[in-house]
């Protein structure tokens, strides 16, 4: 499969790792830097490309959107038509001083997105964070972490569900993309304990019985 990551940080290079070992082929972009982004690149493998968020689209079966929300507009600008794309967003609606949501409740970063895009079949998940992403494991203790994906496309869904599985976690799927409004204040609330509580690496954990 061929898969395109629009954001060239620590999540895209972290979850891009794990699919460059299982055979899929990745072009980054979206960065600043021509430096960094080739940087990042060969960071992920020796066979990873890199180009406009244009190219990655075109290159791309998958669309990976892995921006700070203050960038999502600018991003999909330069991404140009994604009409009949698979856009999966790991893109949550954090403040840039990651004091709370720039929106919620009523709807969320995934919807919005959606407007955006609109002939693109989003699916959102929050993954793993970066530094568990560019861990020695994933597990916790004997566990594996929970990450929920949610959107209206079921085919996509199942698309982006094995993608996250590659990443070693449970992906458990929360519904339609309007269960965005649930995933991503859970997001946040890991980033308060990571961050704000010190509390350091953390993941969610479903239990069923």
């Amino acid at each position: 499969m061929n898969i395109g990551i629009i954001g060239a940080g620590n999540m895209g290079t972290g979850m891009g790792k794990f699919w460059a070992q299982n055979g899929h082929k990745l072009m980054l972009s979206y960065s600043r830097s021509p430096d960094k982004l080739k940087a990042a690149a060969e960071s992920i493998g020796s066979g990873t490309l890199v180009g406009t968020p244009a190219e990655a689209v075109q290159f791309a079966d998958v669309v990976v959107l892995s921006v700070a929300w203050t960038a999502v507009e600018d991003a999909l600008q330069q991404a140009g038509s994604l009409d009949g794309k698979i856009l999966f967003s790991c893109v949550n609606a954090l403040l840039p001083n990651m004091g709370g949501l720039a929106v919620g409740t009523t709807t969320s970063a995934a919807e919005e997105i959606a407007k955006l895009a609109p002939g693109a079949r989003i699916v959102e998940a929050m993954p793993l964070f970066a530094e568990v992403l560019h861990s020695s494991s994933r597990l916790f203790g004997e566990q594996k972490p929970t990450v929920f994906y949610c959107g209206d496309d079921e085919d996509a869904k199942a698309i982006v569900a094995q993608l996250l599985q590659e990443t070693e976690v449970d992906a458990i799927d929360a519904g339609p993309l309007k269960s965005a409004r649930y995933v991503e204040p859970a997001g946040f609330l890991l980033v308060q304990l990571a961050y704000a509580q010190n509390m350091g690496q953390v993941a969610l954990k479903l239990l069923q019985r």
